[in-house]
């Protein structure tokens, strides 16, 4: 079995008038909600062995706030900001060799492509809260397709 494990990044600051959308930062809360993630994420050793973020601000400090999570393999993927879930799915897909994949983003990307890997549909998701998680489970040597996964863990703030 391999991991796929989606984490939507925590509470934002609204934006301020002219600022670039992907500029905005973490709020206080977004902090907290980002360091319970990673506290959940160790006490239940999902440590990922590659993650993939998004360049936007709160994606990118959501991942710094998670704390040491012993991953070495940390990349900026620039296709990950205003993603639909068919290019996270072959994103996830190009990426399979990772035993255990992490990738930090956004919604409605990541609740739709949760769905999407578990029940095969984009629609029946309930929603993703901000520093959310779900943990999906692939057979070693499937592709990323729609219901190939087992959605084994889902955990919020």
């Amino acid at each position: 079995m391999r991991d796929l494990i989606l984490l939507r990044h925590a509470h934002a600051e609204p934006p301020a008038p002219g600022q670039d959308d992907a500029q905005r930062p973490l709020s206080a809360v977004g902090h907290s909600e980002a360091t319970a993630a990673g506290q959940w994420l160790r006490e239940h050793a999902l440590l990922p062995t590659r993650v993939l973020c998004s360049p936007a601000a709160r994606a990118s400090q959501t991942l710094s706030a998670l704390g040491a999570l012993g991953c070495d393999d940390v990349r900026e993927e620039p296709s990950i900001y205003e993603a639909d879930p068919g290019t996270l799915a072959a994103l996830a897909d190009a990426h399979r060799d990772a035993e255990r994949l992490m990738i930090v983003g956004h919604n409605p990307g990541l609740e739709q492509l949760a769905a999407l890997l578990h029940s095969g549909q984009t629609g029946d998701y309930r929603g993703m809260p901000p520093s959310g998680v779900a943990v999906l489970e692939f057979p070693a040597d499937a592709a990323v397709e729609p219901g190939a996964a087992r959605l084994s863990q889902f955990w919020w703030p």
